[in-house]
């Protein structure tokens, strides 16, 4: 039987979600609790890749058991168990063809940003040291919705097969007069791309790129063109939708 988790995460302590050999990851502590408590090997496949130092509001894996389990009792052993920066949420039976991967229709990451200083954002926004004219930013972002490939996005020197995306929201939002997130939505991500997509647009902000410059890196799909990599501190996964759950 296949079942879906969904959990949430501070990715602060770990180097991502992904197993790693000589690092801790969300994935390596949900599998070492599931193995413990089911008495059996157990492989988790998750959502996605998020890295080093980036949280998730919802991440949602799978894994494969020959015999039913009590979802629900599961749920509060594995909370009970695993450390107290990953939370499940939900833990339920799905259709074995259901792939938390593969079938998941959209991602979304928010990306946080505040202008002044702060002691209760330091940990999880990253303080702009400049001044950013968001108008401009908004404008690049909503740019971002006339292409499919994200090649100047993508980490260098990664063993990925296709750069193409299909991005269907990209806009900087405010939440207060010193606070504001970028919200990003597609189909699948590249690897480091919400981060580098952050930083070309400050770029873009701080009045260093403008917006036909901004299309040239886009469509140039080279890395070195694009912003530097922000923090990983300040990027959550918010929220993967799927057709059924």
């Amino acid at each position: 039987m296949r079942y879906f988790i969904t959990l949430s995460y501070d990715g602060t302590r770990y180097h991502g979600w992904q197993v790693q050999p000589n690092g801790i990851s969300v994935q390596g502590e949900l599998q070492r609790a599931l193995s413990l408590l089911l008495r059996q090997e157990v492989a988790v496949t998750g959502a996605g890749r998020t890295d080093a130092g980036v949280h998730a509001r919802m991440m949602v894996a799978h894994f494969d058991v020959e015999a039913p389990v009590d979802a629900r009792q599961l749920c509060y052993k594995l909370n009970r168990l695993l450390p107290q920066d990953i939370a499940i949420q939900q833990l339920e039976p799905v259709a074995p063809d259901m792939h938390a991967r593969f079938s998941a229709l959209s991602r979304t990451y928010h990306y946080y940003i505040h202008t002044r200083k702060s002691p209760f954002h330091r940990h999880y926004s990253w303080q702009v040291p400049y001044q950013l004219d968001f108008d401009a930013m908004n404008r690049a972002a909503a740019l971002l919705l006339q292409y499919d490939d994200f090649g100047a996005f993508c980490k260098s020197h990664t063993d990925v097969k296709t750069t193409l995306c299909r991005v269907t929201r990209a806009e900087w939002v405010q939440t207060d007069p010193c606070t504001w997130y970028f919200v990003i939505t597609a189909n699948r991500f590249l690897r480091n791309m919400v981060r580098a997509v952050v930083g070309t647009l400050v770029e873009v902000g701080r009045g260093r790129m403008t917006l036909d410059d901004f299309r040239r890196v886009v469509e140039g799909k080279c890395r070195s063109d694009a912003g530097e990599s922000m923090p990983g501190n300040a990027l959550f996964l918010e929220n993967i939708e799927y057709q059924k759950l």
